[in-house]
């Protein structure tokens, strides 16, 4: 069934107000009729059974049946440090990524990005990845949506990376220690938060490597024996992920 987010101050008592987009979306494009019925999200990851009331000009007013006790959110929270690819990977992995239950995807500009944001279209861009992880949350039945974070360069990520039970970071060069024996080596009920670090399309370099392989929490793992494009290599690691701890 169709799933729509809300803000809190949109719900009040038994009543949802849907404007903008999303009232767009569902009159325009889905052309749902009064009566009819889809799910709805707040701030709080509540999600509600809701039946179309009645039509405005610019709104439309649902009406809420029940509230709805299950979740489709993974048990842990994920975090994608991306390398920054061309546009167009990016927007892919975003909405990929998303759909597989990602929490946040963060850019990031390192050595070898062949492609450089301009600041001047930063926010734009922000802008329709924001979009594009929207569109993505809504059409796979999301309880929340995934957030695209600004463009950060590498060193960011070596200061913030402590808060993190686990960091996985497949890497081409590494041949010994596979995904997949790191994740049954772990104590799953330990772990609630975990972030991935994908490379751009020239990979990572041996500075980078060099700087993240003697942190505690990092794990420098091996996806197989073939080289993966880098939206190739960020999918695969989120769906072994969701395999491991969601399904």
């Amino acid at each position: 069934m169709t799933t729509f987010f809300v803000e809190n101050k949109q719900i009040k008592n038994n009543t949802i107000q849907i404007f903008g987009d999303d009232f767009h979306h569902i009159k325009n494009v889905l052309r749902l009729k009064i009566g009819e019925e889809l799910h709805i999200c707040d701030d709080d990851n509540n999600r509600y059974l809701v039946k179309l009331q009645e039509y405005d000009t610019a709104s439309i007013s649902l009406e809420i049946i029940e509230r709805l006790d299950y979740s489709t959110e993974l048990p842990v929270n994920i975090t994608l440090f991306q390398g920054l690819p061309k546009q167009d990977k990016l927007e892919t992995i975003i909405q990929k990524t998303a759909e597989l239950g990602v929490n946040t995807v963060i850019p990031v500009a390192m050595e070898r990005s062949v492609v450089k944001v301009d600041e001047k279209n930063e926010a734009k861009k922000q802008e329709r990845w924001q979009k594009v992880a929207k569109e993505a949350s809504i059409q796979s039945g999301r309880q929340k949506i995934s957030k695209i974070s600004p463009v950060i360069n590498f060193k960011n990520i070596i200061e913030n990376i402590e808060k993190y039970d686990i960091v996985l970071l497949p890497y081409e060069n590494e041949q010994s220690v596979t995904l997949k024996q790191c994740l049954n080596a772990l104590d799953k009920g330990k772990i609630s938060n975990i972030a991935v670090i994908i490379g751009p399309e020239g990979g990572f370099s041996e500075a980078e490597i060099n700087s993240l392989i003697n942190i505690p929490n990092v794990r420098i793992v091996t996806l197989g024996k073939r080289i993966l494009r880098t939206e190739t290599a960020s999918i695969a690691t989120i769906s072994m992920l969701t395999y491991e701890f969601g399904m």
